[in-house]
């Protein structure tokens, strides 16, 4: 916009015009469908329904500093578009942004204010890759109002936020999209002529439909960006339609969402171990190739494998404990892909296996029992009589060795007096376990 001569006001500038619409022209899809209002919001009703608190700041005109964590394309940045509506939006990528940046924002939304220019909302992507303290550096201007920040992560903030951060600021969390929710989308974008793929008429038949919304992990701007590539595909057919090969074209692959370093790789290892250990073989090779196709470092899988098999599995199945070390060593020789199959083999060995707690419970016993008789002394007669003069101390005296009797056995004390009578091991009733228990002297009469 220009100002009109003699102090009229502005006239349109037609040169302005061709340069936004140039530049709308050039936004991906994504971009260009991103909603203007908190009605057009797809997918996150516990934010943006009636009644919710986030709405609910938000209509106040007073939403507050706050952060936004869930995963991709979910909604985050157009969330914090909304929280600026009226105010002066900034936008800053932890990845690229430091210190200088954050305080040049701080230092011109402060001048904004004394000026009457209104507030400023400070859209800080990818928060958690600032450090402790480039993310001091935020403090001073939430503490005092100098800009509403709205911060976006991936990850768990309780981990990554500094907690002066955390304390003021209100935590929001953005859900997965839904297929249903990824479909409304899509058929928005087709229908759309001004902003979307309308005015070129495209169709899309049910079965692609069906495969983009299914297939991008819920992540909305993944849907679009794919969209967009399918629709120029389909664009050499006539008329031009969208089908399951120019999904399968443009997406190339099922898209894992993981992490290594983040929540996924605790999350997917958490419902892969427990899978196994509530002994259901499908689940856990979903999740154990979910790791697999996302990277995961296979020796980390394999050490977990032989774990599990002592903590969940034990005396049950003592052979639990061969397979799964005989696929972490097979894993350490042969390496991925061939590595897959141990590691399926011993997951649903161990998934089928009976299961045990019993040593985790034998092991806390013991830890109770040692820390509750500090200082216990070893019994004279099953102290080292191995050196010259330990007779002499009384070292060794009146033990009795078990080869001297009938079935190797002689009942002796071995506890600590301040231990004795303590019960540490406790057998299980599954697999085998029962069987070796029997073993034990005295096991029959008790």
């Amino acid at each position: 916009m220009k100002r009109g001569t003699s102090g009229q006001p502005p006239v349109p500038d037609l040169f302005d015009a061709e340069r936004n619409q140039r530049r709308q022209d050039a936004q991906p899809l994504a971009a260009r469908m991103r909603p203007s209002n908190l009605e057009a919001v797809v997918g996150q009703d516990h934010l943006v329904g009636p009644g919710a608190a986030f709405r609910t700041l938000l209509e106040s005109g007073r939403p507050g500093s706050m952060i936004l964590v869930g995963p991709p394309g979910s909604g985050k940045t157009t969330l914090a578009r909304l929280v600026a509506t009226g105010a002066h939006f900034e936008q800053l990528s932890a990845v690229a942004a430091g210190v200088a940046d954050v305080r040049r924002v701080l230092a011109a939304a402060s001048q904004r204010l004394e000026e009457g220019g209104g507030g400023t909302v400070l859209f800080l992507d990818e928060i958690h890759r600032f450090s402790k303290a480039q993310q001091d550096a935020l403090l001073p201007g939430v503490e005092e109002g100098v800009v509403t920040l709205v911060g976006a992560t991936t990850e768990n903030p309780f981990f990554s936020i500094i907690s002066p951060l955390l304390s003021r600021t209100t935590l929001f969390r953005t859900e997965t999209l839904a297929p249903e929710a990824i479909r409304l989308l899509i058929q928005r974008a087709l229908e759309d002529t001004e902003l979307g793929l309308g005015e070129k008429r495209i169709a899309i038949d049910e079965d692609a439909l069906a495969a983009l919304s299914g297939r991008v992990g819920g992540d909305a701007r993944l849907a679009y960006n794919t969209l967009e590539i399918a629709a120029t595909l389909a664009g050499r057919t006539q008329p031009p339609t969208i089908s399951l090969a120019h999904i399968d074209e443009a997406l190339q692959r099922r898209i894992i969402r993981y992490d290594r370093a983040g929540d996924q790789h605790y999350d997917v290892i958490s419902a892969f171990i427990k899978s196994v250990r509530g002994s259901d073989p499908d689940a856990a090779l979903y999740w154990l190739h979910t790791m697999i196709e996302a990277g995961e470092d296979p020796r980390f899988i394999a050490r977990r494998l032989v774990i599990l098999a002592s903590e969940d599995i034990g005396l049950a199945d003592p052979n639990a404990l061969n397979q799964a070390v005989a696929a972490a060593q097979a894993v350490e020789l042969i390496g991925l892909p061939e590595g897959s199959f141990p590691l399926s083999q011993a997951t649903v060995y161990l998934a089928l296996s009976p299961k045990s707690n019993s040593m985790v419970n034998a092991i806390s016993a013991a830890r109770r029992a040692v820390g509750e008789t500090p200082g216990a002394e070893v019994p004279p007669h099953l102290r080292s009589a191995a050196y010259p003069g330990a007779a002499q101390l009384g070292h060794g005296l009146d033990y009795d060795y078990p080869h001297h009797h009938p079935g190797h056995y002689v009942e002796q004390e071995y506890l600590p007096a301040a231990a004795h009578g303590r019960v540490i091991y406790q057998p299980g009733t599954e697999g085998g376990e029962p069987g070796l228990a029997a073993r034990r002297p005295g096991a029959a009469a008790d």
